[in-house]
């Protein structure tokens, strides 16, 4: 499985596009939650991605720094990878590439609020209550 870390401009507009269709098909259809998934942050994130040996997407995150503070989002491990530790593994990609880019910067995701251990095993601690976001229980949660 290879690895990618890509700025918005490095994306071919095929790659974003497939890029794209996993996020819309995660997190506007399975999770029936219609919003604007695709946004302004995605011109200024670092795109990171595993391709299958198909050259399908099998999981994907995306980075951006806000002043001193950097984020990470927009998780998701396709269908066909869910169950196999992938999750875990494009966490852990994303967390070195931004100690790599970013160092010495706070890490602060907004997670959805029943994947607070799967975090805190990253050592995240909530930093905020549980709040609705496009009606999905979340919480804010620092490195």
């Amino acid at each position: 499985m290879e690895y990618i870390v890509k700025s918005f401009a490095e994306l071919s507009t095929k790659e974003f596009y497939h890029l794209t269709k996993e996020r819309v098909a995660v997190f506007v259809v399975e999770q029936n939650c219609p919003y604007q998934e695709i946004d302004e942050t995605d011109e200024v994130a670092l795109h990171t991605y595993f391709l299958d040996e198909k050259g399908e997407i099998a999981a994907y995150t995306r980075i951006y720094s806000d002043n001193d503070t950097v984020h990470f989002g927009r998780v998701l491990v396709t269908a066909a990878f869910r169950g196999t530790g992938l999750g875990k593994k494009i966490v852990a990609k994303t967390l070195e590439v931004i100690h790599e880019k970013f160092p010495d910067q706070k890490i602060v995701i907004g997670a959805q609020a029943y994947l607070q251990d799967f975090y805190g095993g990253f050592g995240f601690k909530a930093i905020s209550e549980v709040y609705l976001e496009d009606d999905i229980p979340h919480i804010d949660m620092a490195l």
